[in-house]
């Protein structure tokens, strides 16, 4: 057994990690021993315990617990990247969140994780021309977390949602790689025309709290986008961008601002 459990952290070491922790956990809070058996140590990969978390979740009284996680099961199945993303997504919270001690806790209970990954498993009913199921998919995760994003919409991997409340992204909003953004963020468009209308986010932006990025516009790589600021045109790449509207007040600061999370501005006093 022993040497089993050392081959699959050898394959998986991001599932092998989440279950030391659990047991760990457990351990030290036997109160949740429920839980984190039926989350975690209970399943034997991460797919099986994303399609769990994600069904315990979104059950209502308008769809059961078994029906939604028959429809995540066939989501990880017939498209493997799902589960590939969500371990990149719970590398970026370990890496950027100073209250994430453990890969467990976006699992668990961070529902800026829990709301990308069921967004993932909307997006793959979209693709598959499931409108309607994906609708719900979006209704359930708006109702749950408080995050609102259109199934329609393309978010990369390496994502971090530090709290997770009132996001909204829009249905032809793109997001790259390696984005993290706060609370409140909205990623929306300018007025009720059906074509392309949503902003698109290069990889490595930040994007801070109560931020407003509206229209066809893109943000360049590596940018900032400070709280509060509401921005209508696009931003170049490696700059800041603060203000309403929000303007070009400097450079990133770093080279990877959504991994260093600095949201300070250079001549802040």
């Amino acid at each position: 057994m022993a040497e089993t459990r050392k081959k699959l952290a050898e394959i998986d070491p991001v599932w092998s990690q989440i279950r030391d922790e659990s047991e760990q956990a457990v351990q030290e809070e036997p109160l949740l021993g429920g839980l984190i058996h039926s989350s975690v140590l209970h399943h034997e990969t991460l797919e099986c315990a994303l399609a769990y978390r994600c069904a315990m979740k979104l059950a209502s009284g308008e769809m059961s617990e078994q029906l939604i996680r028959e429809i995540c099961d066939a989501a990880y199945r017939d498209m493997p990247s799902l589960a590939q993303d969500a371990r990149a997504d719970i590398a970026a919270v370990y890496d950027r969140d100073p209250a994430c001690h453990r890969f467990l806790q976006p699992l668990l209970f961070f529902k800026g994780f829990q709301a990308i990954q069921a967004y993932r498993v909307a997006h793959w009913l979209w693709q598959k021309g499931r409108r309607d199921m994906a609708y719900f998919f979006q209704m359930r995760i708006s109702e749950t977390f408080g995050v609102d994003i259109h199934p329609a919409a393309r978010i990369g991997r390496g994502i971090m949602i530090d709290h997770a409340h009132s996001i909204v992204i829009g249905e032809t909003a793109v997001v790259g790689d390696n984005v993290s953004m706060l609370h409140s963020v909205t990623l929306g468009g300018t007025g009720k025309e059906e074509e392309d209308r949503h902003p698109k986010i290069a990889d490595g932006v930040l994007i801070g709290a109560g931020a407003k990025v509206l229209g066809n516009i893109r943000i360049g790589e590596c940018s900032r986008v400070a709280a509060g600021s509401v921005v209508l045109h696009d931003v170049p790449p490696k700059t800041t961008v603060a203000g309403v509207p929000a303007k070009v007040v400097g450079e990133a600061g770093c080279a990877q601002p959504s991994v260093t999370m600095n949201q300070i501005l250079k001549d802040a006093t």
